[in-house]
């Protein structure tokens, strides 16, 4: 069983242009709408299509994971087009990875270390400068680099509560994947695989203890899981970051519901036991 379930119906949105199945090479074979690890996506024999809202963001991720590798880690090698580009026409292109998602949090946390050890060496992408969106703009609050005018009942009230805890970390600032928790996939002998990355420049710690808040906020992960990193440095500096990361996405965010704001109050009381 893999990660890419057949749908029952394409969204209208989602159907994949002739042009971009012969640009990778895939024009013969049969295409079948699938759900990759949450992402829509077509998949081609081997080759799995999909489309991207960023497309500098895809190339770069691209050119990265191209040649990245990671111990104990599978990655899905971008697959480039004939002409040799990442992206056409809003598509990108990578080999299939078997796996499903699987609440394996303590693996997705050690993955998630062994990823940015890998990606520690990985200068910082210029397409960070100017970026301006919800994950850059609540990752900037968190950190204590911008103030945002946030709904106090989504998520604002806690967010300024917090904040007022946070003090200086001494951590380097590297390439990470900021949204790995259910962006990971396992397969049948429980090794794991990444997809694609999100970039941000912040602490490797930061990354895992965004999946720790994750799993514990929304993953029914045990609340152990807080303390089971607590060796890694500055893990509660780096906790408080992740969740006042999340509360700030939270409360910007149009999607946001009561039921998903009690997840990350939960986890909050949890870290906040530890300042």
């Amino acid at each position: 069983m893999t990660a890419a379930r057949t749908l029952a119906t394409a969204p209208a949105a989602s159907i994949l242009p002739e042009h971009v199945r012969t640009a990778f090479g895939v024009r013969e074979t049969s295409p079948r709408p699938v759900v990759w690890a949450g992402q829509r996506a077509w998949q081609c024999g081997e080759v799995l299509l999909r489309p991207v809202s960023d497309h500098v963001v895809a190339a770069w991720s691209a050119t990265v994971l191209e040649n990245l590798e990671v111990d104990g880690v599978r990655l899905a090698r971008p697959v480039r087009s004939s002409d040799g580009r990442w992206v056409v026409g809003g598509w990108a292109a990578s080999r299939h990875v078997p796996g499903v998602p699987e609440p394996r949090h303590d693996e997705v946390v050690a993955a998630s270390l062994r990823l940015h050890a890998a990606t520690a060496t990985v200068l910082r992408p210029r397409l960070l400068d100017d970026r301006d969106d919800l994950l850059s703009r609540s990752a900037a609050a968190a950190f204590g680099e911008r103030r945002l005018d946030l709904h106090p009942e989504t998520g604002g009230r806690l967010f300024a509560e917090l904040a007022a805890h946070r003090r200086t970390i001494r951590l380097t600032p590297q390439v990470v994947h900021g949204e790995l928790f259910g962006a990971m996939l396992f397969d049948p002998t429980g090794r794991p695989a990444v997809l694609d990355l999100v970039p941000f420049w912040r602490p490797a710690e930061w990354a895992a203890a965004v999946v720790v808040v994750d799993a514990v906020a929304w993953g029914g992960a045990d609340e152990e899981l807080v303390e089971r990193w607590s060796e890694l440095p500055e893990w509660p500096q780096s906790l408080l970051r992740a969740v006042l990361y999340r509360l700030a996405l939270h409360a910007q965010h149009p999607d946001a519901t009561a039921e998903s704001l009690a997840g990350i109050e939960r986890v909050a009381s949890l870290v906040s036991r530890r300042l």
